[in-house]
């Protein structure tokens, strides 16, 4: 009887083995938060081909699982998911360190930047670097959320729009509800997953209606006063804790905050804290530090950070071991389904937008579809790469023109 136990004990552990150490995890998110370009649709890119396909540390399943979590809850995606995916195997400890491992490097960047921007007075040439960046910037992520509709729903063609058709209507639906509105519907994904649900996997109570149902200084490094950290730390925890989608979606919500109602920036400010975001790595909502900086030194730009990415942080950890327990439930299953086929159609849509505001003439497209071309047709050239050659085509560019 004993050895029976035992024997069940080491297949119990044979199965739970995990394929990288913990230290391996904050590795890879401490590489992909200085090296990861181009917003959170390449971001989630990069997770997906880095750790499913090639590193293969997550299964699919798992990863459907965190990319409609990090959807579902408030604050940023690419942030959100780093912080499930470390969660899968190393629980708080994983999810902790991943978070962190993600967002510290950008968090360096900007202040480092935001330092420069006080000791010199303005970043024109970073407006000439972001001239060539931002066009490849759309390259890169328009790749990113082709390959991820391809994993998530399917190729593009007819058998799979026969098959899955319901999926491939959720995600035009939500693809050209983003462009027109310019941020993500989260009850659009919701509907979706709850529809595609009750067509495919409907719960018992809808069988048997009598059931119950289940319900689910010269830098001003240091230049700050408590009433403006205050300030800060209440508005930016309301930017982490009631704006829901992507790095672009916080945007228009930051503008009103910032420059509108607290006066804390120009409009001219404000535009240079969202292209410094842009050309930096890691989450695009990292420009939250950067802002803090400017209205209150090095103590604003950690109050800022600490308090747009601390409610994502308990928004995708508190739900997180539901999703692991319950994931594998023909219900569940089909409602992730559902909201992930809404979800990768945000994000095509977010490309489009994206794509609107920064390809203003020939030689931004010229650089966006060689990105395109070159990520398509290439391994061997890397996204850093690409950016860093945009950025010095950008600036010869400003220069001749």
């Amino acid at each position: 009887m004993q050895e029976t136990i035992k024997q069940k004990r080491q297949q119990s552990n044979a199965i739970e083995e995990i394929p990288y150490t913990l230290k391996e995890l904050t590795g890879y998110f401490f590489k992909l938060g200085y090296s990861g370009f181009g917003g959170p649709v390449a971001l989630v890119g990069y997770m997906h081909s880095n750790l499913v396909e090639e590193r293969k540390w997550i299964n699919e399943e798992e990863y459907k699982d965190g990319l409609a979590l990090a959807q579902l809850a408030p604050g940023p995606l690419a942030a959100q998911l780093s912080i499930y995916l470390g969660y899968v195997h190393y629980r708080l400890t994983g999810a902790t360190l991943a978070g962190l491992a993600f967002v510290l490097p950008s968090f360096v960047i900007v202040v480092v930047i935001g330092i420069a921007y006080k000791l010199f007075g303005g970043l024109p040439w970073m407006q000439a670097v972001f001239y060539g960046v931002g066009a490849a910037v759309v390259g890169i992520i328009a790749i990113s959320s082709y390959r991820l509709t391809e994993k998530s729903i399917g190729k593009l063609h007819i058998k799979s729009i026969a098959t899955n058709w319901i999926l491939w209507l959720f995600f035009v639906v939500a693809a050209v509800t983003t462009v027109l509105t310019e941020q993500e519907e989260v009850l659009l994904f919701i509907a979706a997953g709850l529809l595609y649900m009750f067509l495919k996997a409907p719960p018992q109570w809808i069988k048997k209606p009598s059931a119950n149902a289940i319900l689910l200084f010269g830098i001003q490094f240091w230049s700050f006063t408590s009433d403006n950290l205050i300030k800060i730390g209440w508005f930016f925890t309301k930017a982490g804790a009631f704006v829901f989608g992507s790095g672009l979606a916080i945007v228009p919500f930051l503008h009103s905050g910032v420059v509108t109602e607290y006066k804390w920036l120009s409009e001219q400010e404000f535009v240079d804290a969202v292209a410094v975001a842009m050309i930096t790595p890691g989450p695009v909502v990292i420009t939250v530090a950067f802002i803090g900086y400017l209205v209150a030194g090095f103590p604003g730009a950690v109050v800022a950070a600490l308090a747009t990415f601390l409610p994502c942080y308990l928004f995708t950890v508190v739900p997180a071991p539901y999703f692991h327990k319950y994931g594998k439930h023909p219900g569940i299953k089909t409602f992730v389904e559902g909201i992930t086929a809404a979800v990768v159609g945000a994000l095509f849509g977010s490309v489009i937008v994206i794509a609107m505001r920064t390809i203003k003439d020939i030689p931004t497209l010229v650089i966006a579809l060689a990105a395109i071309v070159l990520l398509l047709n290439t391994k061997k050239i890397k996204e850093p790469i690409i950016i860093l050659v945009a950025a010095l085509i950008g600036i010869v560019l400003k220069v001749l023109l």
